[in-house]
């Protein structure tokens, strides 16, 4: 199964024929180096992202020019900012490669005037939105009432191999805490495990 049907089927698997080529039709793969720039700061975006392979970053830079990661991108999740594509604003954020990616970029004016024209389109994208709430959702969730530790273990649960993916500072901005903190956290869990 290729990897465009996977990603249908994980939110229409019911999604006709004639749909699927539409949708299809919208979405061009490209591959972009670590480091690479998606979207940017004050960028009006036109363009909606599906990530296939490699890990993506959205972040806010503080007055300091410290950067917060707000969110961590695994295949298959949607990236862009959501936000300015629907109001049409420039992004509040910036998103970027945090190591080689192969991506589905599609053009989000293009897809919308689908979804106006092919009802199961317009259901499709109504599970996408519904998927990326439940996402941020559970983010707001986990800052909120989670401690530090349990925020650790609950991202090793969902990318078992993030350590190995990017490095340990933009762990510790995702979690909310400093490089110090947690490097505290793997030092105390790791001799609780011998």
């Amino acid at each position: 199964m290729d990897f465009v049907t996977r990603f249908i089927n994980a939110y229409s698997p019911n999604l006709s024929e004639k749909s699927r080529t539409i949708f299809e039709a919208n979405i061009q793969v490209k591959s972009y180096k670590k480091g690479d720039v998606i979207v940017n700061y004050g960028e009006v975006p036109t363009h909606f992202y599906i990530l296939k392979t490699g890990v993506l970053r959205s972040f806010i830079q503080d007055s300091k020019g410290n950067d917060h990661i707000r969110t961590l991108y695994i295949p298959i999740t949607t990236s862009g900012s959501l936000s300015s594509l629907i109001t049409k604003k420039p992004s509040n954020a910036i998103y970027d490669c945090l190591t080689d990616a192969e991506i589905l970029v599609g053009n989000f004016p293009e897809f919308i005037k689908s979804t106006e024209e092919n009802h199961e389109l317009s259901l499709f994208y109504n599970r996408i939105l519904e998927s990326i709430f439940i996402r941020t959702e559970r983010r707001i969730y986990e800052l909120s009432v989670l401690n530090a530790t349990e925020r650790y273990l609950k991202l090793k649960n969902d990318i078992p191999n993030i350590e190995n993916l990017i490095p340990q500072y933009h762990i510790a901005s995702y979690l909310s805490i400093s490089a110090v903190q947690l490097s505290r956290i793997r030092k105390e869990l790791y001799s609780k495990k011998q």
